[in-house]
């Protein structure tokens, strides 16, 4: 039985993160057939740039959105077929806080081979770059929209950080980070320790942890800006 292979192609945000692309993943993006991308214009940018002699019209390209029947069932006939498949996000590492994932437990369950491959992700660039604690922490995703159900799981989060030393992660979608920061400046305990992480391998990166009493005096302006929180003790 043909199961196909699946590689998971880290990508970046900026041509400055280009560097930060290890050079086998040319070599697995050379040996793709079909790709499975958040955005087809921007992968296939990304993809021209560290492989300039690739011709992009000779690969099939699928769009994922959030990897509807119709999606999954061109994903699983690729695979079916033997073909080796390609999975990009938009930024990071696919099935990280992305869509892909998806795409990625199909071929688990179909026997496929995955083959996850190194690169830049900000969730893990983040916690690296906050001085807190990485032997114990939490990916939360996105907090909730409405006002009182995002001041309670702020303070849930807070509360874990500090009983169970805990480090919690958490994004915002890039137009509403101001609120989300305005949230957390009204919400946490003064001394609680606050890292914001934004466009992380651009030329625009910005990571600072200070506690909260420090952010409320010069608050960054994180409009529109790929952004990762951190609460610690």
């Amino acid at each position: 039985m043909n199961n196909g292979t699946v590689y998971l192609i880290p990508a970046v945000l900026d041509e400055q993160g280009l560097t930060a692309i290890p050079a086998y993943v040319v070599d697995a993006v050379k040996h793709c057939s079909v790709f499975f991308v958040e955005n087809e214009r921007t992968a296939r940018r990304y993809l021209k740039r560290i492989w300039k002699e690739m011709v992009i019209d000779d690969y099939e390209w699928h769009v994922i959105h959030k990897a509807e029947e119709a999606v999954r069932s061109v994903f699983m006939a690729a695979l079916q077929n033997n073909k080796t498949v390609g999975i990009i996000s938009e930024a990071g590492c696919p099935g990280i806080a992305d869509p892909g994932q998806v795409l990625v437990a199909a071929a688990q369950a179909a026997g496929s081979t995955i083959k996850p491959l190194t690169g830049p992700n900000s969730i893990v660039l983040a916690l690296m770059g906050s001085g807190m604690n990485g032997q114990h922490f939490r990916f939360a995703g996105y907090l909730p929209i409405d006002s009182a159900a995002r001041i309670k799981a702020i303070k849930a989060m807070e509360n874990e950080a500090v009983t169970k030393h805990c480090t919690q992660l958490f994004i915002e979608t890039p137009y509403r980070n101001n609120q989300l920061l305005d949230a957390l400046l009204k919400t946490c305990n003064p001394h609680t320790r606050l890292c914001i992480a934004a466009s992380l391998t651009s030329p625009e990166e910005y990571i600072k942890t200070r506690s909260i009493t420090e952010w409320k005096k010069n608050p960054p302006d994180l409009n529109k800006r790929p952004a990762i929180f951190i609460i610690g003790d």
